[in-house]
């Protein structure tokens, strides 16, 4: 396993990292033991880096995380977030100071562990300012229990204006970003990953898989044994899936599986340092493993520029990704109605 560093932070992580988002009874594995075995197994192969929330399956993945770094901590590089919701309260949720402070003790406590490599916001929160959040992160690291913090899912604007408020400010600022990345959605290729790259950030992407789509288990008018496709309409677009359906001969051309290609395309971008990799099985782990080696050439990269384009998201966009309030709330982008005419 060959190293990268995480932006300019120093650290050094691998290519691979592990996503424990699936050690949970809510939507991934319910045996813990299993889980463990599967983290393990990561750890062995080289995979240093490994990253939770403390909202997958409601603190469950943290406290199976735990389990499986006793004895084994100071080797691995720990990375977990906070902001979405952890009960009915309305403020144990988001980007203030008042709930960070307990979401990280929280977090703390499952984990097993006294500090946290990587601390993350999982979201943008609009109803708070970055100052603010900044704020209460800086005294974390100041505390000693965190060691670096982190975006995930930020539109380029907002990766600008924290790093901005940092440095006028006097305060930590964002090392990394998490963003989604795969060959289905590379809208990131045109700000994101620039700009992260600019302001000298790590990034690790996850969904480089895009939720299961390109590992050639959804076919245009076939079924599939993938469980989440009732959940998440992007697996069922005709756009997407006329993609897969121009990829798979791709993969096979080149003598790979789907998933060693969607995993060799992510980890070829210069912006990019590690990828996340989410198996629920030893069986999914193993066959990404089997593609550490994989290093995709330029003939290869160019063809599948020429089924997505660069900076091209295809289809239905992963329900899963942030979408700006100015998205979501049409109230935001229509005035009333008696001043929309010009007259």
């Amino acid at each position: 396993m060959r190293y990268r560093t995480l932006g300019r932070t120093g650290i050094k992580v691998s290519p691979y990292a592990l996503g424990a988002m699936m050690f949970g009874a809510s939507i991934g594995n319910p045996d813990h033991d299993d889980s463990v075995r599967i983290i393990h197994k990561a750890l062995d192969a080289g995979i240093n880096f490994v990253d939770t929330a403390d909202r997958y399956s409601q603190g469950e993945s943290e406290e199976v995380v735990g389990k499986a770094l006793k004895g084994r901590r100071d080797n691995v590089v720990l990375a977990t977030k906070f902001f979405g919701p952890m009960g009915d309260d309305p403020n144990q949720r988001g980007g203030s100071r008042r709930w960070i402070m307990t979401a990280v003790e929280n977090s703390l406590r499952r984990l097993g562990t006294d500090y946290i490599d990587l601390y993350q916001i999982h979201r943008p929160d609009p109803e708070t300012d970055i100052e603010e959040t900044l704020s209460a992160l800086s005294d974390l690291i100041h505390s000693g229990k965190v060691r670096v913090i982190g975006s995930s899912s930020m539109p380029a604007s907002d990766i600008v204006e924290a790093q901005w408020v940092a440095e006028r400010r006097g305060f930590e600022r964002f090392r990394t970003e998490q963003p989604t990345y795969s060959i289905l959605s590379r809208g990131i290729e045109a700000e994101v990953l620039p700009v992260a790259q600019r302001y000298g950030m790590g990034t690790l992407v996850w969904s480089p898989l895009a939720k299961g789509m390109l590992t050639g288990r959804v076919r245009k008018g076939q079924s599939t044994d993938l469980h989440r496709v009732d959940m998440f309409t992007s697996l069922s677009d005709e756009r997407r899936l006329d993609v897969v359906e121009q990829l798979i001969p791709l993969a096979e051309e080149a003598g790979l599986p789907m998933t060693h290609l969607a995993i060799g395309f992510v980890l070829a971008h210069p912006g990019v340092t590690s990828a996340i990799i989410g198996p629920r099985t030893m069986e999914h782990l193993d066959d990404l493993l089997a593609g550490v080696d994989v290093r995709l050439s330029d003939e290869i990269l160019d063809r599948i520029d020429e089924i997505v384009p660069p900076g091209t998201d295809i289809g239905a966009p992963d329900q899963s990704a942030y979408l700006p309030p100015a998205l979501q709330r049409p109230a935001l982008r229509r005035r009333p109605a008696d001043e929309r005419s010009a007259a």
